[in-house]
């Protein structure tokens, strides 16, 4: 029987293939795909964000106990610094205008940290119960794929070649695998590791993915997001049953 953490590292392994996918719909200019895509932003949104409060919080604070409140809040800290503070151009979804050159390296910069704690949360969500695991891999694999479009996009638009995007997406996608190994090594993220993650996937479903859909007229994004939510607990009421 597979250890969690090596369960965690295959799952992590098809969540960060999600990158290089969501890279090869904009170097192939799939049209159609990316429209999906769009869909897949509202979709996780809800998703993410019914895990993070429903599921991993709780979690996070009977892991880390007095210290989860204040973790929750770095993790959300920490990602609003590196993707919006230090960086000067970022938003989920297709890059469609000029942009600064160093615009595509400093979003892959601060889209590491994020994609690092992606791995974090697999690894530590695993160690916590498979179901779990399960849950917060499907969490973070629907947003892979437009994180995969939005380093991509920005590469191409300061005049990068196709297979330095692609490597790019290729590249958030190894910092999730290093952060399910890490987390088996490093004591402090096998037991807080859960409440930074918590933080970051709440900042990633409520301050990024939910921006990019709130403002668009129509019903098909703002359906699929509460779609997302929905989708959460019936994909909980299912592992709960097979487990």
């Amino acid at each position: 029987m597979c250890s969690p953490v090596s369960s965690a590292l295959v799952y992590a392994l098809i969540a960060a293939l999600g990158n290089v996918l969501g890279a090869l719909a904009v170097t192939r200019r799939a049209a159609r795909e990316l429209a999906l895509i769009e869909h897949f932003v509202a979709f996780g949104a809800g998703f993410m964000l019914a895990v993070a409060l429903v599921e991993v919080l709780p979690e996070a604070f009977a892991r880390s106990g007095t210290a989860a409140p204040a973790l929750v809040l770095a993790g959300y800290l920490a990602v609003h610094l590196t993707q919006h503070t230090l960086t000067p151009h970022f938003h989920f979804g297709e890059e469609t205008h000029a942009v600064n050159r160093l615009a595509g390296p400093s979003a892959l910069v601060g889209l590491l940290l994020h994609t690092f704690f992606d791995g974090v949360a697999i690894a530590s969500a695993f160690l916590v119960r498979p179901a779990l695991g399960v849950m917060v891999f499907v969490a973070i694999l629907l947003h892979k794929l437009p994180e995969g479009v939005t380093i991509s996009s920005l590469y191409l638009a300061v005049g990068r070649t196709g297979g330095q995007a692609v490597g790019a997406a290729a590249l958030l996608g190894l910092a999730t695998l290093a952060g399910v190994v890490l987390t088996d090594q490093i004591s402090f993220l096998v037991r807080h590791g859960l409440a930074l993650s918590a933080g970051v996937t709440i900042y990633v479903a409520a301050s990024n993915l939910v921006p990019e859909f709130q403002g668009k007229r129509g019903w098909k994004l703002p359906g699929a997001f509460f779609a997302g939510a929905a989708a959460f607990y019936l994909t909980k009421v299912l592992l709960d049953r097979v487990g």
